[in-house]
């Protein structure tokens, strides 16, 4: 059982964590759903559309449907399984990677602006040390 002060200080940094990142997506271009697609395929390589689904914890036909708009988009190819005549794979095209670093790069610069101009030296210094911390509580 946590102590009070860790219960405390969780739900604070889920708090604080959860408006930033409502904050960072706002400097997205492409709706949500399709950049964590980019962003797995990006991740993971090729995958089928059902593992897709069930890495996003969506329906397989919800998931054909995002399919479908990231091709017609050409943010993604789609190519023969090599061991199973029945299935295809989905991967990033040249396009989707060009247009997951754009997105990737809105967000970081949003962030690093916003650091610059609201935090001091020492506060910056801090935020840097308290990076490696979450990376450490993440992969737990």
């Amino acid at each position: 059982m946590p102590t009070p002060e860790a219960a405390a200080v969780a739900a604070e940094l889920r708090t604080a964590m959860s408006k930033l990142t409502r904050r960072v997506k706002h400097e997205d271009r492409i709706p949500l759903g399709q950049i964590a697609v980019l962003g797995t395929l990006d991740r993971e390589g090729a995958m089928t559309t059902s593992d897709l689904a069930a890495d996003q914890r969506v329906r397989p036909q919800s998931m054909a449907r995002a399919v479908g708009l990231l091709m017609e988009q050409n943010l993604i190819t789609r190519r023969a399984h090599p061991t199973d005549g029945r299935k295809s794979l989905v991967e990033l095209s040249d396009e989707g990677r060009a247009a997951l670093e754009a997105e990737r790069g809105r967000r970081a610069g949003w962030l690093a602006q916003a650091i610059e101009a609201e935090l001091t030296d020492e506060e910056r210094a801090l935020l840097a040390r308290s990076a490696a911390l979450l990376e450490r509580l993440a992969a737990r």
